[in-house]
């Protein structure tokens, strides 16, 4: 199932990518536009830069803009977002990192939960950043939230696991192996700084950090909650270690660590 998420998630980049000059009219048509979810028949005004050429050279200026319709329910968009992205490096980013660690919650979860699991994610992602700016009119795109999600359970559920990071070290850049807890909690501290510090700032474009923090701690919790109850599927190299013994059997009610 991961893979036919990341397989999706691609065509529809693919299929963003071809729109062309109309890639606008796509993502305020499928993105989650807050103040859009919480007044659907507004009329919508957002500044943009113009650029124009003058006697003495170019110069901007500040126009409003009427955004564009939506093209499904206001409320759908919560979960059409998830698909589109801004960029290539937005796109690939994000993609790496749910190759990296979603095969893993999907083993745990299995193939239909994982989706659900997935999709739930994403939908508490964009109700985070729907709270944290009610008033804003900036287009939210990106799966960035979801995979939030699938790393905040993969931090539960796999907590002796390493990753392989690069870690910037004034001005070098050190390859080192650091335990799964400690990268992504320092990841989720700094969403969390920065989600308070964008509170107070200016609005503009750029990371939805509270999409972040929502998802992150959406996945947690959930995967907190069903291995409590003994739901989610045994590791596989648990379920290994009791095959081999004899006349062992593979009880998925047993709760491991």
């Amino acid at each position: 199932m991961n893979y036919a998420i990341l397989a999706f998630t691609s065509v529809v980049f693919v299929l963003q990518l071809n729109e062309g000059g109309d890639r606008d009219r796509i993502v305020e048509g499928y993105g989650m536009i807050p103040v859009r979810v919480f007044h659907p028949e507004a009329r919508i005004l957002v500044p943009e830069r113009v650029v124009e050429r003058g006697l003495f050279g170019m110069r901007a200026r500040e126009v409003n803009r009427e955004l564009g319709e939506s093209a499904v329910p206001s409320w759908l968009t919560l979960l059409t977002c998830i698909l589109l992205h801004g960029g290539w490096m937005h796109f690939l980013g994000n993609m790496w990192t749910l190759y990296i660690f979603g095969d893993n919650v999907e083993d745990r979860f299995g193939h239909l939960g994982y989706l659900l699991f997935y999709v739930a994610s994403g939908v508490a992602a964009s109700i985070a950043h729907l709270f944290a700016n009610p008033a804003s009119g900036i287009p939210t795109i990106g799966a960035s939230g979801a995979i939030a999600g699938v790393m905040g359970a993969y931090m539960f559920l796999y907590p002796r696991a390493k990753v392989l990071t690069l870690v910037p070290i004034f001005v070098f850049l050190e390859i080192m192996v650091l335990p799964a807890p400690v990268f992504l909690g320092l990841w989720f501290v700094l969403q969390f700084f920065q989600g308070t510090l964008s509170i107070t700032s200016t609005e503009t474009g750029g990371v939805a950090w509270w999409a972040h923090i929502g998802g992150f701690a959406f996945g947690f919790v959930i995967a907190y909650f069903l291995w409590n109850r003994g739901i989610l599927n045994p590791r596989v190299e648990v379920i290994r270690a009791n095959m081999d013994r004899p006349g062992a059997r593979h009880d998925r009610s047993t709760r491991w660590d």
